[in-house]
């Protein structure tokens, strides 16, 4: 059965729906619906104690946070009860800033955003910070990537907890394949249109709505995984000659550090310990060991 927000019409009440229904009900057709704007996707419980998330999507002149800009920011904010159900879900802001230099025309046939477009655009800092700060939860699909964007201009929500839902959850084991954003929301029975931030946001919010055969929610799943602590590991002085094995292990290189890092579950720590002894320290040396919480977690090198 299909999984429908609360705000929508019923699912029957058109003839482009009832034949939708019809090919379900037949194992040789799937039936993608194209995303709706939803004010809930859940009746909230009276009296329960909710909790605010916002969704957040930029769109950006490159990949280097400290040399490229953001060009549109959207955020959307949404409340959630314990058992992470979206109860109810806000409206939409989404601003275009001007970088003060020429797109790369790979960045315009990305986006569609033009150089006339932006000129003269700017983010509304005071709302976007206002609505940021409220939430408990940031939340991107790809937050390693998002948050050093967005904690560089808007400094004043550096310290909040973000979650994200590319890296977190274990797709696989929650039944889907792949992580891109297009490719999940398409196995929930969902389509929409791409590489426009406040589409992508849409996006983010009904894959977090989605039921798992469970009956948790994609959400529930990431607000555990997010919670649990983890340890960044610095491989700090590790031979050379270790890299390899380094690399091969899930650690990266931060080139401005220059040392391997990767981050771990708390519940890895003594495993994660002992390899490097004997792999790649050797008996000269050892690792750093590093809390991570939300708080932390997706924060640009520094």
């Amino acid at each position: 059965m299909h999984a429908y927000p609360l705000a929508m019409s019923s699912p029957s009440d058109t003839p482009y729906e009832r034949a939708a229904q019809y090919l379900e009900a037949s194992a040789d057709y799937r039936v993608l619906r194209k995303l709706r704007p939803v004010t809930r996707f859940h009746a909230p419980t009276p009296g329960a104690q909710n909790r605010i998330g916002v969704a957040v999507d930029v769109e950006t002149t490159g990949l280097d946070h400290e040399t490229d800009a953001i060009i549109e920011l959207a955020i959307q904010r949404f409340r959630f009860d314990e058992a992470g159900h979206i109860v109810q879900v806000g409206q939409p802001r989404v601003w275009r800033e001007d970088p003060g230099r020429e797109l790369d025309p790979r960045i315009t046939q990305l986006t569609g955003l033009t150089d006339e477009v932006l000129k003269g655009q700017s983010i509304d800092a005071d709302t976007a910070v206002e609505i940021l700060a409220s939430a408990d939860l940031i939340v991107a699909h790809n937050a390693a990537f998002d948050r050093p964007f967005v904690d560089k201009r808007l400094p004043a929500i550096a310290g909040k907890a973000w979650a994200c839902s590319l890296a977190e959850p274990d797709w696989l084991d929650l039944g889907f394949d792949g992580r891109a954003l297009a490719h999940l929301v398409a196995q929930c029975g969902w389509f929409y249109e791409g590489h426009r931030a406040e589409n992508d946001i849409l996006a983010l919010i009904y894959l977090l709505a989605h039921a798992l055969p469970d009956g948790r929610t994609v959400l529930g799943d990431l607000l555990a995984r997010s919670q649990r602590p983890s340890f960044r590991v610095n491989a700090v002085d590790a031979p050379f000659e270790a890299k390899d094995r380094l690399k091969a292990h899930g650690y990266r290189w931060n080139a401005a550090l220059r040392f391997w890092s990767r981050e771990i579950p708390e519940t890895e720590r003594a495993a994660e310990e002992a390899w490097l002894k004997a792999e790649v320290y050797t008996g000269h040396g050892a690792p750093a060991f590093l809390p991570v919480s939300a708080c932390e977690r997706y924060k640009a090198a520094c």
